[in-house]
């Protein structure tokens, strides 16, 4: 997967999150919505580490395509 395809798949999970979030707002969500919007959201931040590691990687001289997408404890568990 290269840079502008992580950058679509990106686009769209939090296209559908939005409107996710949008039905949340009226009220209107599910069991099954908030059970995907917790879902998109580690999918989200899976695809932005991974387009980060591949950005740090190109930057160092090294091979984007060697980057991998992590697992959903690592990505969840970075502190700030």
């Amino acid at each position: 997967m290269d840079d502008r395809e992580v950058i679509d798949r990106i686009n769209q999970l939090a296209s559908e999150e939005h409107e996710l979030f949008e039905k949340e707002s009226r009220g209107e969500a599910s069991e099954t919505d908030q059970e995907r919007l917790t879902r998109l959201g580690v999918s989200l931040d899976q695809c932005w580490d991974l387009l980060h590691q591949r950005r740090a990687r190109r930057a160092a001289g090294l091979s984007p395509d060697e980057a991998s997408v992590r697992d959903e404890k690592t990505v969840e568990g970075y502190v700030g």
